[in-house]
């Protein structure tokens, strides 16, 4: 009898692929445990499995600019570590497999403390600083992209996980929510990660009324997001549990530049236009994800800095112009299976 912590949170980034993994995880661990924020969208997201039990841990940020409560982040590090260190001691797991970002810094950290062995994965193209720490407890890193095994020996290159859901998506789902659809326009899915862009979001807002001129428009637009545009052929979501079936819908998608989103419309074969999050408002890691799609001719790639109302309308035809070509692209690309290759690992660095 096995048992698996998982962690990882604060954007669906850091939650999905764990998400991935355990319908494989189900059948070489008889308890899995989920630790994450309190009242987090991982807490949220795993409420709905019955089966997975999930376990609130204290956790602490690194706010990327200049700022005196970065001080505290020592004393609060060290706080969530020990009582991290304690519901670890009482799980008394085999593994512990971590996901990135802040939530999974304490549980890295604790787990060495307590002899676990540490598993963990770099969904972006070069590796963020919660990885970076991580990394030094761990006894392998799995990566999404191949250019990242040249940061470190660790490095395993396995591809990003992908849940099976998505391949089971129904368009008639997304259709019915419609009013005026046409069957005969391209349909663009519009979302901005987990949490919603602002700067899309506007975008949008801005050209909507020429958009459904020619196309169908679903944009998902994130919590507290909505606005009163009511148009035939426009579909506005805070958020969608159903996401599968519009994403088998789209012609095209208009996203950021999360590694998530943009294997699983690599898996898809879903042309993409990507908007990277700028760098003065990230550590450049969705620009370089963009410019790695962007190379592989699967995708057509928008700058913040270059961003206007012309030039959103542009890229969007230019990557419905350039779709057959991408989708001839994407196709051709001979993906691994992540999820198999990830557990394999976990099973091979678990306690006997």
């Amino acid at each position: 009898m096995k048992t698996i912590i998982l962690t990882g949170g604060g954007t669906a980034g850091h939650i999905m692929p764990n998400i991935a993994l355990i319908p494989e995880l189900k059948k070489h661990f008889t308890k899995i445990y989920y630790l994450g924020a309190k009242e987090s969208m991982e807490e949220k997201i795993i409420s709905k499995y019955s089966d997975i039990t999930f376990v609130p841990i204290k956790t602490t940020k690194l706010i990327r600019k200049f700022t005196l409560k970065n001080l505290a982040i020592p004393f609060k590090l060290l706080s969530a570590v020990l009582s991290t260190k304690k519901i670890i001691k009482k799980i008394k797991p085999d593994v512990i497999f971590c996901k990135g970002g802040f939530v999974s810094v304490p549980v890295a950290m604790a787990g060495k403390m307590c002899n676990v062995p540490i598993i963990s994965h770099e969904s972006d193209l070069s590796m963020g600083l919660a990885n970076k720490i991580i990394l030094k407890f761990a006894k392998a890193m799995c990566t999404s992209f191949e250019t990242t095994l040249s940061d470190c020996k660790k490095c395993v290159y396995t591809g990003s996980p992908i849940r099976q859901e998505i391949f089971n998506g129904n368009p008639q789902n997304a259709i019915n929510e419609f009013i005026g659809y046409n069957s005969q326009k391209p349909t663009i899915l519009i979302f901005g990660g987990s949490q919603g862009s602002k700067k899309i979001n506007l975008l949008t807002y801005e050209v909507v009324h020429k958009l459904v001129e020619n196309y169908n428009v679903v944009h998902i637009a994130g919590k507290n997001n909505l606005t009163n545009i009511k148009l035939n052929g426009y579909l506005q979501k805070e958020f969608v549990d159903n996401l599968e079936d519009f994403l088998a819908l789209c012609t095209i998608a208009v996203t950021r530049g999360g590694a998530n989103s943009l294997f699983e419309l690599l898996a898809l074969n879903k042309p993409m236009l990507i908007i990277p999050l700028c760098k003065a408002q990230s550590r450049g890691d969705q620009i370089e994800n963009a410019e790695y799609f962007k190379r592989k001719k699967f995708a057509e790639v928008l700058r913040e800095e270059n961003i206007s109302a012309k030039t959103f309308l542009t890229k969007i035809e230019q990557t419905l112009k350039n779709r057959q070509q991408y989708i001839k692209n994407m196709q051709a690309e001979k993906l691994k299976n992540p999820t198999l290759q990830i557990v394999d690992i976990i099973l091979k660095n678990t306690k006997n």
